[in-house]
């Protein structure tokens, strides 16, 4: 199943979207808004189900065309947006391109921070900056979202709480990290709104590409119109969705509608590239001894989707410009 969001109020109208993303129905009478479905997914999933059967078969009624321009993010705000890195070897380039030693732990116990949730950019927005002198980055990654989650849930049951996946654009702002994690205290201003893929999709739509804790497919990434990274996603991914869910819930309950990020996808292999300006930067600080690769500035596009072994879209994709913001 295939679900999205008209981007109508703050947290949207509630759509059911056809497999190929042609085209969709508003399901106000079953949820009105993506939340209030994953509120009482047990109750409302098999409804919305049978929505998405018709809509496949052309028996849908009130069924229209998908306009992706006029979606926002699956979730137009969340109670919780909490993103991992689970593929190490990204947080090993970083540090080694500065001369740090990882500590093992990096290895056992994963790293996650808890990113803005009150607003999101929908995945044909403009990513907003004041300033290019930000280090203005994209991050391409995979997402959950689960249901309620019982607090201390162990990475063999948490599995079952996911609902949904998506893409993500994780906008980072490069030259603001190291003032911030310096303090000693985390992310903030560092870390403006995130945009999801137009659509989620529940986990039966990658079919044997997931494994009930990752995603064996490439994700694309094209900056500027040409090809900037397409990692297997699920390749060298430390640690599993359902292992970072458990953390996140390691001392707290996780409420329903709570998004948990893979962080940046990477791979050892070199070759099929990076999902963000900044590993790219430090592989060429390691080979040259310095960054030849600007980030982002205004005007610049980056574009990030998925498509399965046949070559069609599952989340439809996130397109997004850079533009300058003037208070």
């Amino acid at each position: 199943m295939k679900l999205a969001s008209l981007n109508e109020g703050r947290d949207g109208k509630l759509l059911v979207v056809s497999k190929d993303l042609s085209r969709a129905v508003m399901v106000e009478g079953i949820a009105p808004t993506m939340q209030a479905a994953l509120d009482d997914w047990h109750r409302t999933a098999p409804r919305l189900e049978e929505i998405y059967r018709a809509l496949n078969a052309g028996e849908a009624s009130g069924a229209f065309d998908v306009d992706v321009s006029r979606l926002a993010s699956p979730l137009p705000r969340a109670f919780q947006w909490a993103d991992g890195s689970a593929y190490v070897n990204h947080v090993e380039l970083v540090r080694k391109a500065r001369g740090a030693q990882m500590p093992e732990s990096f290895w056992s116990d994963p790293l996650m921070y808890q990113g803005g949730s009150d607003s999101f950019i929908g995945p044909r927005e403009d990513i907003l900056a004041a300033s290019e002198d930000w280090g203005i980055d994209f991050e391409a990654e995979i997402a959950v979202v689960t249901d309620d989650v019982p607090m201390g849930v162990t990475p063999e049951r948490a599995g079952e709480h996911i609902k949904l996946l998506m893409l993500v654009n994780d906008v980072s702002l490069r030259n603001l990290i190291p003032g911030e994690l310096g303090k000693g205290f985390g992310f903030f201003q560092a870390k403006p709104a995130s945009a999801f893929s137009p659509v989620a999709v529940t986990p039966d739509e990658l079919g044997a590409a997931w494994d009930g804790a990752r995603v064996h497919l490439p994700i694309q990434v094209h900056f500027n119109g040409e090809r900037f990274g397409h990692p297997q996603a699920g390749v060298d991914m430390t640690f599993d969705f359902p292992r970072l869910i458990s953390h996140a819930a390691r001392t707290r309950f996780m409420e329903a509608g709570s998004i948990v990020g893979s962080g940046t996808v990477s791979n050892y292999d070199r070759s099929l590239g990076s999902c963000c300006i900044g590993e790219k930067r430090m592989l060429e600080t390691l080979d040259a001894g310095e960054p030849s690769t600007p980030f982002m500035r205004f005007g610049d596009r980056v574009r990030i989707e998925m498509h399965d072994a046949d070559g069609r879209d599952i989340f439809g994709a996130i397109d997004q410009q850079v533009r300058e913001y003037r208070p």
